[in-house]
């Protein structure tokens, strides 16, 4: 009976511990998880190697506009415009003969009417009137066409035979002495001995193209090889100025220009000034038109000539003429002659005039030769004068 009683003591015990193991296994189920402690970021992902699978990519954080830092903007430079090509005048030597036929359309009603009264079978009275005449309203002068006619009467004579060849060459051969040939009508342009640039002053009225002359002249100078520096000395017409520059940047001359109203002379000053500092071979002034009825302004002119000395002695001071003024033209160039000392005449639009004769009348006046004539408006219209192609072209072949 006691094992009886025993055995189910056991058996209630075991299945009482059964029944504890079952209720704690399911308390363990249901207990909440902990609280977590501090956060640890997981490790960097590594590269997946071969046979394994890649972790899905992380999403990075969207930034807005205004958090999201922008490149600096980069300033676009504009591209230096291309300089323009350098122009190439055409040679001075021979410059004349091309452009012969220019002055043979305005010259040749002089030359022409001279052979045909000389080719006259009778030279009376009458006759040598008309050759006077036609002498004297071509501008040629008084004085210079009295010892004209009074050569070829004598020259007639002795020749006796009057062939159109002997007449053409007798003429010829008078037409140039009356011009002349001994006077020097080379431009002083060349660098002198101790460094020092040449200076021309280019002097004027108003209206004879100067400014426009200065500025063929410049090529002219380019084409003899010599480095040019430009003074704008107008400083009375911005335009004058502009103008000059605009011919300088076209075959690489520097124009020093001053503001406008401002004090020619020290514009001349400065143009020498910087033709010293670079080495130049000729400084070239271009004054204002000035009218020979100013006192005022022509004592100005002076004064910019003698600014410019200061630097050293000016080499050549070059007046310009409109041929079309005719005697005019002397009345000008007596005034310009009192102020500075000129030392060569630029005859213009002389392709515009059947009266070539001023290019003796105004050598009689001012005792100095003609150095250049323009013939037309082109860039390489101004010549060197050359008395026996001016001839040729006045009479013909």
């Amino acid at each position: 009976m006691e094992y009886v009683i025993l055995a189910v003591i056991i058996a209630v015990i075991a299945i009482g511990a059964i029944a504890g193991l079952v209720v704690t296994g399911r308390r363990r189920k249901t207990l909440p998880p902990k609280s977590p402690g501090a956060v640890i970021a997981p490790p960097t992902p590594r590269e997946p190697q071969v046979g394994e699978e890649a972790a899905a990519p992380t999403e990075e954080p969207v930034q807005t506009i205004e958090e999201v830092e922008l490149p600096a903007a980069v300033e676009e430079v504009p591209a230096a415009p291309a300089a323009p090509a350098l122009e190439v005048p055409e040679p001075t030597a021979g410059r004349l003969v091309r452009l012969r036929s220019r002055l043979s359309r305005s010259q040749n009603s002089l030359g022409k009417g001279l052979l045909t009264l000389l080719s006259r079978e009778r030279l009376d009275e009458d006759t040598w009137e008309e050759i006077e005449e036609t002498l004297l309203v071509a501008d040629v002068g008084v004085t210079p066409t009295q010892e004209l006619v009074d050569r070829l009467r004598t020259r007639v004579k002795v020749l006796g035979t009057r062939t159109p060849e002997e007449l053409r060459g007798l003429l010829h051969e008078e037409l140039v002495a009356l011009i002349g040939t001994d006077a020097d009508r080379s431009l002083k342009t060349a660098k002198h001995a101790d460094g020092r640039p040449a200076v021309v002053l280019v002097v004027g009225v108003n209206g004879v193209g100067k400014t426009t002359t200065s500025g063929k002249l410049g090529r002219v100078l380019v084409a003899d090889g010599r480095k040019v520096v430009l003074g704008a000395a107008d400083t009375f017409r911005a335009a004058a100025a502009d103008q000059l520059q605009t011919w300088g940047e076209r075959v690489g001359a520097a124009t020093v220009r001053g503001p406008e109203g401002g004090d020619p002379a020290s514009v001349a000053f400065d143009a020498v000034k910087e033709g010293i500092a670079e080495g130049a071979d000729t400084v070239l002034i271009d004054t204002a038109g000035r009218l020979h009825t100013k006192t005022g302004l022509m004592d100005e002119l002076g004064k910019v000539k003698r600014v410019v000395e200061k630097h050293g002695p000016v080499d050549e001071v070059l007046l310009v003429l409109d041929a079309t003024t005719g005697q005019n033209g002397l009345v000008q160039a007596r005034v310009f002659a009192e102020v500075v000392d000129i030392t060569g005449i630029v005859l213009t639009k002389l392709d515009g005039t059947a009266k070539g004769g001023i290019v003796v009348a105004v050598q009689r006046e001012l005792g100095v030769p003609v150095k250049l004539i323009g013939l037309g408006e082109g860039a390489d219209d101004l010549a060197p004068f050359e008395p026996a192609a001016f001839v040729d072209a006045l009479i013909g072949d």
